[in-house]
């Protein structure tokens, strides 16, 4: 079933995403998973830029805001990660058993260049890797472009999201392609995470793909591939679109 055809570029990265997303990702167990097992998610913050953040501070906030506009910038197909509220859900996990690495062994030793087999090797929490990496990746920025990230054009940050993906920039204790991992699977997380979690505002990455979300009966669609999906997404929490 689906709601709509979307670009072939944008297509592919949504299946991609939605493989990801309820896996256990390259920094352990999931942070969705992590939050429905472990602590309970935080109220959710008022929606869009009203949105005060709890962990990150400004210059923080700025940078995740600039990143994940550009992992997922918002076009034709539906909205980008920013309207969806992907910081939002991104600084409420800071809080919650995710961010905290509760649910972690985090004791040493630690061995930062182990396959990725052996899981989780810093000795950073999550809530602290994004701390120490925004900070170490903004102070590249300065040294290089004498802009932090967030006041860089697009192209650059792009440029610089894909050297970071590369492990091409080379920072002390914070390895830059792990870093990449990570905010990229926690931005795939929020997108399409359900609402109660602070992302997917509106529910609109469901929309977009055509999914129905937590509805009860949507059996007669699964064998009908290709056919548009006639009925809304459903929260967990029972909102509707």
């Amino acid at each position: 079933m689906s709601s709509k055809p979307s670009s072939p570029s944008r297509r592919d990265f949504l299946r991609q995403s939605l493989v990801a997303v309820p896996a256990v990702s390259l920094l352990g167990t999931s942070a969705i998973a992590q939050t429905q097992s472990g602590t309970a998610a935080a109220p959710a913050g008022t929606a869009g830029s009203g949105y005060s953040p709890r962990y990150f501070t400004a210059p923080e906030w700025e940078f995740l805001q600039a990143a994940v506009e550009r992992l997922i910038p918002a076009n034709e197909d539906g909205p980008g990660a920013v309207e969806a509220g992907v910081p939002e859900f991104l600084d409420r996990q800071m809080e919650a058993a995710y961010g905290h690495g509760s649910l972690w062994y985090m004791q040493g030793p630690f061995v930062p260049d182990a396959v990725p087999t052996l899981g989780y090797q810093l000795r950073f929490t999550p809530r602290e890797f994004y701390r120490k990496g925004i900070a170490a990746i903004d102070g590249w920025c300065q040294q290089q472009h004498k802009q932090n990230f967030a006041a860089l054009p697009a192209d650059q940050r792009d440029a610089i999201l894909h050297q970071l993906e590369k492990g091409e920039i080379k920072l002390d204790d914070i390895p830059t392609a792990t870093f990449f991992a990570q905010l990229l699977t926690n931005t795939k997380e929020g997108y399409f995470a359900d609402p109660m979690y602070g992302g997917n505002k509106q529910m609109a990455a469901w929309k977009m793909i055509g999914f129905p979300g937590a509805r009860a009966d949507y059996a007669d669609w699964i064998e009908q591939p290709g056919k548009v999906y006639p009925l809304g997404p459903v929260s967990i929490e029972g909102a509707k679109s």
